[in-house]
C-alpha cells in the first residue's frame, strides 16, 4: 500500500535566557502535531547567559523519540538574526511550513495546529496570531497598559501608511509558507526586534496573503529584552522608509521586492511627459518612436491618424500598434537600415538610459540627413528639489523607478541637457518643466490633481527646482559630410543650368 505523503512542518523555537520555560514550551506542543505532520522541532539558543542550551539538550536526550534539534549561536545574533537562521534552515531542508514559537512560553503552543492549518490548505502565505482580535482580551491576559496602547497606536499608524488592515503588527506568534519566504529578502532585514515589522512589509509588497487568528495573551515572569522606545522608533522608521521606497524617493534594498515587469503604464489624464508629447505630435504625421517599448504611445498616436515606426531593444509581444518596428540595442546601434523621412521623432524617457547619448545623437543626426524633423525629448530632472534635499543630507538613493532609477546611466538638469544638444549640433526650440506624477502614486483624484496644479505654479516660480521632468523639442542641423555632398551636388546642378542658359 502506498504511504501517504506527510507535509513537512518545522517548529522553530527562538530562545534566549529561557531556562525556566523551555521544557514547558516543548511539553505543551500538542502530540497530534507529531502524528499529523512530518515535523521537526528546531531550538536555536541565541548565546544565552543561562543554561537554556544545556536544559534543552538534556530534554532531547530524555525524549529520544522526539525529532528535536538544538543549536547554539556562539555569537548572539539578536531576535531578528536568530529568525534568519531558522528560516534559512527551513528553506535548505525543504520544509513546507515553519511556525515560530518563543522559548519563554509567552505564546501558546496549544494552538499551533490552528496557526499552520491555513498554510497547509493554501488559504494563506502567512498566519499571525493576534492578541487584539478579541476585544479586551489582551489586557485581561496581563498585557501592561503602556504596551497595549503602544501596540494599538503603532498598528494604526502602520496600517495607514501601508494600506493594510491588520489588527496587530507586533505579535511574535507567526507561521509562514516556506515558498513565500523564498520570495522575499528577509535576510536583508534587521537583526533587532523590528525584523517582525520588516517581514510583514515584505509580504505586503510581494502581495502575499496574510491571515490573522485570535490567540490568548499571557504575561508571566519572562524577562523582556525589548527597549520599548527604541523598538517603536525603529518600527516607525522601517514603515516610513518602505513608503518612501515605494514612491522612489528613498531606496531600501530590503523592500526591493522583484516582481515580473508588466507594460510600462502611460501617464494619461493629467499633465505629464506622455500627454504633452502626444499633444504636440501633429495628426496624420510620420513618427519614429525611439524606446517606445510595446507601443502604448503609438496606440494613442494612431487615433490621430499618425504612421508610427518603433525602435527598441525589446521584443514585441504584438506589432498591432506600430506600422513598422526595428529591434535594436540603442547603445550599439549603427542605423544600418533604411528609415523613411519622419515629421517627428520621440525620445521619451530614453536618453537617461543610454551609455553614450552623445554618440547616439551623432549617429541619429547623420542618419536624418538634410531633413529637420521635430524631436521631442523627455528625461528626469536631477535638480528636482527632493533630490537636492537628499543630497544636502548626504543621500543619493537609487530605486526601481523615478528620477534615480537603477537603470539610469546619465542624469541631467535643464542646463546640462541643453548643453548636450548644443554640443551635438541640435537646435533647442522649446523647453518646459513637468510636474511630479502624483496620480501614479496616489491615484487620479482631487488630491493628486490639486498637487499637480500646485506643482505647475511652483514650476513657474522656479523651473529648475520644481520640475520633476524636462521636456524639450529640438531640431538637428545637418552634418558637415552631408552638407558638403549636398553643396557639390547642388553646385553641379547650378552649373548645368548656367551652361544651358549661356548656350541659348
Amino acid at each position: 500500500m502506498e504511504q501517504k505523503y506527510k507535509e513537512k512542518l518545522l517548529i522553530f523555537i527562538v530562545a534566549y535566557n529561557a531556562e525556566k520555560h523551555i521544557e514547558s514550551v516543548l511539553d505543551r506542543i500538542p502530540k497530534v502535531i507529531f502524528e499529523k505532520y512530518d515535523y521537526e522541532i528546531l531550538i536555536i539558543d541565541d548565546s544565552s547567559k543561562d543554561k537554556t542550551f544545556e536544559i534543552a539538550h538534556a530534554y532531547q536526550n530524555i525524549n529520544q523519540s522526539l525529532n528535536l534539534k538544538v543549536l547554539f549561536n556562539p555569537i548572539n545574533q539578536g531576535y531578528g538574526g536568530n529568525q534568519k537562521l531558522g528560516y534559512e534552515y527551513a528553506i535548505q531542508n525543504n520544509f513546507d511550513v515553519v511556525v515560530l514559537l518563543h522559548g519563554d512560553g509567552q505564546y501558546a503552543p496549544e494552538i499551533l495546529g490552528d496557526m499552520v492549518q491555513p498554510l497547509f490548505s493554501e488559504e494563506a502565505d502567512a498566519v499571525f496570531g493576534s492578541r487584539m482580535m478579541a476585544k479586551g482580551q489582551a489586557l485581561q491576559g496581563g498585557m501592561p497598559l503602556y504596551k497595549y496602547f503602544g501596540n494599538k497606536i503603532l498598528t494604526w499608524m502602520q496600517n495607514k501608511m501601508l494600506g493594510s488592515s491588520l489588527s496587530e503588527f507586533h505579535s511574535g506568534y507567526r507561521a509562514y509558507s516556506v515558498n513565500a519566504l523564498k520570495e522575499i529578502p528577509f535576510k536583508r532585514n534587521s537583526r533587532d526586534f523590528h525584523f517582525d515589522t520588516q517581514i510583514i512589509i515584505q509580504l505586503l509588497l510581494a502581495e502575499k496573503t496574510i491571515r490573522e487568528i485570535p490567540i490568548p495573551t499571557y504575561y508571566g515572569d519572562e524577562i523582556c529584552n525589548v527597549d520599548g522606545l527604541k523598538y517603536g522608533w525603529h518600527v516607525i522608521l522601517a514603515t516610513f522608509s518602505s513608503k518612501l521606497h515605494n514612491l522612489s524617493i528613498y531606496y531600501k534594498r530590503e523592500y526591493d521586492i522583484t516582481k515580473p515587469m508588466g507594460k510600462y503604464p502611460l501617464k494619461l489624464g493629467y499633465l505629464s511627459s506622455h500627454t504633452l508629447a502626444i499633444k504636440n505630435v501633429q495628426g496624420n504625421s510620420k513618427v519614429l518612436d525611439i524606446g517606445g517599448g510595446q507601443g502604448l504611445v503609438a496606440k494613442e498616436l494612431k487615433t490621430k491618424g499618425c504612421s508610427v515606426t518603433g525602435l527598441d531593444k525589446c521584443k514585441l509581444e504584438s506589432d498591432g500598434y506600430y506600422d513598422a518596428f526595428y529591434q535594436k540595442d540603442l547603445d550599439f546601434i549603427n542605423f544600418d537600415f533604411d528609415l523613411p523621412q519622419y515629421d517627428t521623432i520621440l525620445m521619451l524617457d530614453i536618453i537617461e538610459h543610454l551609455v553614450n547619448p552623445e554618440e547616439f545623437l551623432d549617429k541619429l543626426r547623420a542618419k536624418i540627413g538634410l531633413t529637420q524633423p521635430k524631436i521631442i525629448v523627455t528625461t528626469p530632472n536631477i535638480a528636482f528639489w527632493i533630490t537636492r534635499v537628499q543630497l544636502l543630507f548626504g543621500q543619493f538613493n537609487y530605486g526601481k523607478q523615478g528620477i534615480l532609477d537603477l537603470t539610469h546611466k546619465r542624469l541631467f538638469t535643464f542646463k546640462t541637457l541643453k548643453k548636450l544638444f548644443d554640443q551635438c549640433d541640435y537646435k533647442v526650440t522649446k523647453v518646459k518643466g513637468l510636474p511630479a506624477p502624483f496620480p501614479k502614486a496616489i491615484g487620479l483624484n482631487f488630491v493628486s490633481r490639486s498637487l499637480i496644479e500646485l506643482n505647475k505654479w511652483l514650476i513657474w516660480f522656479s523651473k529648475s527646482l520644481f520640475s520633476y521632468q524636462i521636456y524639450m523639442e529640438v531640431q538637428p542641423t545637418s552634418v558637415v559630410e552631408v552638407l558638403l555632398d549636398h553643396s557639390v551636388s547642388e553646385s553641379k546642378k547650378r552649373k548645368e543650368r548656367l551652361n544651358q542658359t549661356l548656350s541659348v
